[in-house]
């Protein structure tokens, strides 16, 4: 990899440190990612932090390490906060984490396009380090300082860098293994693991050939690649993105395995969920970007407006495309017919599925598709994309469909929309073939890895 600077650095490290031996038999896991609620971009937040409850539970202990432009506004955050006192109620382990000043805070960002908030451009926001700490059995300890901005300057460098700060914070923590979530934490996790010998993971929860379809960034590839190859074990988010990682990376299937993500199953009302209203509405959730298939969902309610006009889209989040996909659907006369409400967190994506009749995932390539399976709990009927991993769950719960296949799209979305006893057998066969799909089995699978390559 030319220009690479891990690798020279990574060949120099000694091996022949301290070693420390543990006092108990907990698991210590050194989870490395780049988002954690409340302060999330796509499905990867939500799953690390799915992922992180249950393991806790198990009384794993975790630091968890990520990028933060502000990390001290992670202590007074309210939906933090409540996160927190969750998991010191319901929880054996103990989780920590460690927030490192860095401009990698979304891989979803474009290199060079600056800062994420309208207006902030030419401006930087100093911190003041501080640390938080609540006590109990589970404590939650964020420490951090840094700026705001964007992909700015050389993307190796900025990546090499974050994986620096890594090595200097976590220089004194005792761990087992290393558990890096995709691209921006892998030479972390190399570097990690080539100064203290500990095994490293990664989770593949996307590739770049699921964000940029042919058109990749090499860059980002290299770096991929060069993960893949450096940790001991792989493990990818479905068969499919298990496919790609061998196919498109090179890698042995033997290297990888794969984890389904899960969902914290919610008891709802089974009765009243049908309400009568002269207006349906059709939901999309998601960044509005390429992998996402905007476009398509926008063919599709064209096609089913031209049927159902009392029919309305709503498209909840945005992106990149998102300015386009506005332009598309004003040049086409849907303005009030299609609404885009912004990205949306929290409650107002409780409201959202709420409100929906019909929930549909276009995704031109989605590794998982966390998103389906949110629907699905909240009783609302599902298209899936056949180009998604969550469509190797749901044999009977969801109809599938080609992204591209848009007249088929609207279709479905019509029958759904007009022949209620459909989307009740739907919903019900759905809410039976999620119930094992639990954050809980997926710790204990990831923990049967993580004592595995201990022992050896």
């Amino acid at each position: 990899m030319v220009g690479w600077p891990l690798e020279s650095f990574v060949a120099t490290c000694s091996l022949s440190g301290p070693v420390r031996k543990k006092a108990v038999s907990t698991m210590r896991v050194l989870m490395l990612g780049w988002e954690f609620p409340p302060y999330i971009s796509g499905g990867l937040g939500t799953a690390c932090y799915g992922l992180t409850r249950a393991m806790i539970r198990l009384g794993i202990e975790i630091l968890f390490v990520l990028p933060r432009a502000n990390g001290n506004e992670l202590c007074s955050d309210p939906l933090l906060t409540k996160t927190q006192s969750t998991l010191q109620n319901k929880s054996s382990g103990f989780l920590r984490f460690q927030a490192i000043s860095s401009c990698l805070h979304s891989p979803y960002q474009l290199i060079g396009q600056g800062p994420q908030r309208a207006g902030q451009a030419g401006k930087t926001k100093l911190c003041r380090p501080r640390t938080c700490l609540w006590p109990g059995t589970a404590s939650l300890c964020v420490i951090g300082a840094g700026t705001d901005g964007g992909y700015d300057g050389n993307l190796n460098d900025k990546v090499w860098e974050y994986a620096q700060r890594c090595a200097q914070v976590t220089q004194n923590e005792l761990f087992d293994v290393i558990h890096a979530h995709d691209w921006i934490t892998f030479p972390a996790g190399i570097l990690l693991a080539a100064q203290t010998g500990k095994p490293l993971i990664i989770q593949v929860h996307a590739t770049e050939f699921d964000r940029s379809g042919e058109k990749i960034n090499q860059a980002v590839y290299d770096i991929e690649k060069y993960g893949m190859e450096a940790s001991v074990v792989i493990i990818a988010v479905s068969h499919r993105t298990k496919r790609i990682i061998v196919e498109r990376y090179g890698i042995s299937p033997e290297k990888v395995r794969v984890i389904h993500n899960g969902i914290e199953i919610k008891y709802l009302e089974t009765t009243g969920t049908c309400v009568a209203r002269k207006e349906k509405t059709v939901l999309f959730l998601g960044r509005i970007t390429r992998q996402k298939g905007p476009e398509f969902f926008i063919r599709a309610a064209s096609r089913v407006l031209e049927k159902l006009v009392d029919t309305r889209f709503i498209m909840a989040g945005w992106g990149d495309l998102a300015p386009q996909t506005v332009e598309q659907v004003a040049a086409q006369g849907l303005g009030r017919k299609i609404f885009f409400t912004g990205f949306l967190h929290g409650q107002t994506v409780e409201r959202a599925y709420k409100m929906a009749d019909v929930y549909v995932m276009p995704s031109v390539s989605e590794p998982f598709g966390l998103t389906a399976l949110e629907a699905i709990q909240n009783r609302v009927p599902v298209i899936l994309s056949k180009s998604s991993g969550v469509a190797e769950l749901l044999s009977r719960g969801a109809m599938k469909v080609d992204f591209w296949d848009t007249e088929q799209m609207a279709n479905k979305i019509i029958a759904l929309l007009t022949r209620p006893e459909l989307a009740e057998q739907l919903q019900q066969e759905a809410l039976i073939e999620i119930r094992p799909l639990t954050w809980d089995a997926a710790a204990k699978k990831c923990r049967l890895v993580y004592r595995e390559l201990v022992e050896a």
